[in-house]
């Protein structure tokens, strides 16, 4: 399945998101009990700006970019932007979706690394919106696209820690709120 446009548009919220986060917010609190707010966006330009162009194009992953502080550069945000816009245009290449994509410890097929990557920009772009004063915007596509990937993907993500354990949904749950908290994230959550 190839879903560059819902995976174009959670970049887009996530560069808007990062555009707006302030250095006096890089201290604080996220949505994820092991990520402070700079912890957090050096995870998203390492792995959803950088990481995911790299991952398209079949390239490692540049050293050291797993430890890099992005946030000391007071133009990070347009440098993220930047980073997604080349992923986004790597991942328009039908090829992208096609084959296996190393990992380091072996491959992954490019539908799950894809769908890995996708859910790193909604559920890391809410995190941050969250962790910053801002709302998470998804359209409804990118919501529906996000809760299957969750449902599908799940018990794996959290045999390796990526998930916590799923909450309970707010009555009236939306299909983001429900990934979110299927993904063992409170929707209610504020800093």
């Amino acid at each position: 399945m190839i879903f560059h446009q819902q995976l174009a548009d959670s970049a887009e919220e996530a560069a808007r998101i990062a555009a707006a986060v302030t250095p006096d917010r890089l201290g604080g609190v996220t949505p994820c009990p092991d990520y402070d707010t700079r912890t957090l966006v050096n995870h998203l330009v390492a792995y959803t700006g950088i990481g995911m162009e790299c991952r398209a194009r079949r390239e490692p992953h540049p050293e050291g970019l797993a430890e890099r502080d992005f946030t000391a550069d007071p133009d990070w945000a347009v440098q993220y932007a930047g980073a997604l816009r080349r992923a986004v245009a790597a991942w328009a290449d039908p090829a992208a979706w096609e084959g296996e994509i190393p990992t380091g410890e072996g491959s992954m097929p490019a539908g799950a690394m894809a769908e890995m990557l996708f859910l790193e920009l909604v559920l890391h772009g809410w995190d941050l919106a969250r962790a910053t004063g801002q709302e998470y915007r998804a359209n409804e596509a990118t919501a529906r696209l996000a809760l299957a990937v969750v449902r599908e993907q799940a018990e794996l993500y959290r045999q390796y820690k990526g998930f916590g354990e799923p909450v309970p949904p707010p009555p009236g749950a939306g299909d983001l709120e429900l990934a979110l908290a299927l993904s063992g994230r409170d929707p209610a959550w504020s800093a």
